[in-house]
């Protein structure tokens, strides 16, 4: 029996999801997805953080069974998850090969084919004619070079023998991107593809994406690389049936669209309260009218003056009632970020580094001097050393070589682009014990303290989620709002828009361009270096 031919991408790869209902500890997380992908689609996938955005990839990857709905997929799947599992004694070769399973196995067959060609078994021609049809629809003598173009371009290890667990997350991550990028499956599901890549790797992979003859699903609070790349948006944020939306006309389409589904659903709104409000004050002016001795017109039957002013009420009942059966649900006020005014120091002179080095990880020597109100923006390409810049200015790491001076007066706040592995404890826990040890060593004034609420980084409900159970966007925004929370005189972001939503990179872009405070930003993000143009720059 022959092998099937496996068909070109552009005519096999499809993707589709009926009805999705998923929900975790009795809260909905997806509700009534929908979506259809094929050869050529590219599909962005955006919301705010907790919206579900990393629990529809599972789903659609299969790895996550729905509560209901449905989804069929046809051809090969590439999946790039945010987080990577390391087992012991796995090395680079190891995980290139897992991820090139699928164009080893159709090597192997062809090379079967072949041996059966030679010893002219019954058959072995159009064996060898369905073995040679399908590796030549993937291309795939060339996937390792593919492989190896794509390590060299996102800045990736290419060293095979070299050990997993000695490798960053964004190193690990880098190797199964280019691994992905070479293997060609008919569909690629890709989480926050553009974290941990540098200008060279963004363009690459914007290239391979826009190229990419399959289907692609992409999560991304990458504005630059929507904008770039995709097709249509789904948007999982809430609408006024509960259901997600899919725009047309790209990234472009899905703002002009967005914007204009809140205002209608808004207006819808306001027009309803006033019409609530108008039926209320008719209900009440009945009720009055009733308890104060209402008579009909002189004239009026007998039979209509008994019956005329219950006969209002229960319409006014009626009309009421109907109104909520067709009620529009208020629209959920999209999450505002609220950062607490951060402190200045004027004159004084916060942090002084001058000529650190960190060995292996910061080789050129850097200076640099903050005071209240200054800018500055770390660019490079990976393995530079802007976080480990970051973390000496916020002595978190020791340099190498070169001093650094931090006012006493000042504090000083670092975001660091990887977290601690999350604890169990409740996030609104994490938060206050948090600000109850900068209280305690004196290093906030109780009339500094801001409450996890007011910050409008997490919701209540989220809020008082063990952390560990929440979204990575949504640990990121915990991390900043410990951040936020010391009033630091000084912000050193790493990478600030890793995993946080479209909207919230906007609002801390904005806040931090008002801000006394100094800051500093390492970042490769395109949007957010234009949107930072006129800040200072120090290239490493």
């Amino acid at each position: 029996m022959s092998t099937p031919i496996a068909l070109p991408a552009r005519t096999r790869a499809h993707l589709s999801a009926s009805d999705l209902h998923v929900a975790r500890g009795g809260r909905p997380v997806l509700t009534g997805v929908e979506l259809t992908v094929s050869a050529g689609d590219r599909l962005g996938v955006v919301g705010e953080n907790g919206r579900g955005k990393t629990t529809l990839l599972q789903v659609l990857a299969g790895t996550l069974v729905p509560d209901a709905g449905s989804v069929h997929r046809a051809g090969t799947v590439g999946v790039a998850d945010q987080e990577i599992p390391v087992p012991a004694d796995r090395r680079v070769g190891d995980l290139i090969d897992v991820e090139l399973a699928g164009v080893r196995a159709v090597l192997a067959r062809f090379d079967a084919a072949v041996a059966a060609l030679a010893q002219e078994r019954p058959g072995a021609e159009q064996e060898y004619a369905d073995a040679l049809a399908a590796a030549e629809a993937i291309d795939a003598w060339d996937a390792d070079r593919r492989v190896d173009l794509s390590l060299a371009a996102l800045g990736a290890v290419d060293d095979r023998a070299r050990p997993l667990d000695t490798l960053s997350v964004g190193q690990r991550y880098r190797i199964r991107l280019a691994c992905l990028l070479g293997a060609r499956h008919d569909l690629l599901l890709l989480d926050e593809p553009t974290n941990h890549l540098d200008a060279a790797g963004l363009a690459h992979l914007t290239a391979r994406l826009r190229e990419h003859p399959g289907g692609v699903v992409l999560v991304s609070h990458d504005r630059a690389l929507l904008a770039d790349v995709v097709t249509a948006v789904l948007d999982l944020d809430p609408t006024d049936d509960g259901r997600p939306r899919t725009y047309a006309g790209g990234y472009a389409g899905y703002r002009e669209g967005h914007a204009a589904e809140r205002e209608r659903w808004a207006a819808e709104h306001r027009e309803q309260q006033r019409e609530r409000q108008r039926l209320s004050d008719d209900l009440s002016a009945a009720q009055n009218r009733l308890s104060t001795g209402w008579r009909p017109d002189k004239g009026t039957g007998k039979h209509t003056r008994a019956t005329r002013a219950p006969g209002l009420v229960r319409a006014v009942h009626r009309r009421r009632a109907d109104l909520e059966a067709h009620a529009v649900s208020a629209p959920e006020p999209p999450q505002r970020f609220a950062p607490p005014a951060l402190p200045a120091l004027p004159g004084a002179t916060l942090l002084d580094a001058a000529d650190v080095t960190v060995q292996r990880r910061l080789e050129r020597p850097q200076s640099l001097s903050l005071r209240s109100g200054d800018r500055l923006v770390v660019t490079g390409p990976n393995g530079s050393g802007k976080s480990s810049l970051l973390a000496v200015l916020a002595g978190a790491l020791e340099p190498s070589t070169g001093r650094v001076h931090r006012s006493r007066a000042a504090r000083v706040g670092l975001l660091a682009q990887e977290s601690a592995a999350p604890p169990r404890r409740r996030a609104i826990d994490v938060y206050d014990a948090a600000v109850g040890r900068l209280v305690s060593a004196g290093r906030l004034a109780e009339g500094e303290v801001v409450g996890l609420g007011a910050l409008g980084l997490l919701p209540s409900r989220d809020a008082r989620r063990p952390v560990a159970e929440l979204s990575v966007g949504q640990q990121r925004r915990l991390g900043l709002a410990v951040l936020l929370a010391a009033r630091p005189h000084v912000v050193l972001l790493d990478e600030p828009t890793n995993h946080l939503s479209i909207a919230l990179v906007d609002e801390l872009t904005e806040a931090m361009a008002a801000t006394a405070a100094a800051v500093v930003i390492a970042t490769h993000d395109r949007q957010l270096l234009r949107d930072t143009a006129s800040w200072p720059r120090l290239p490493l």
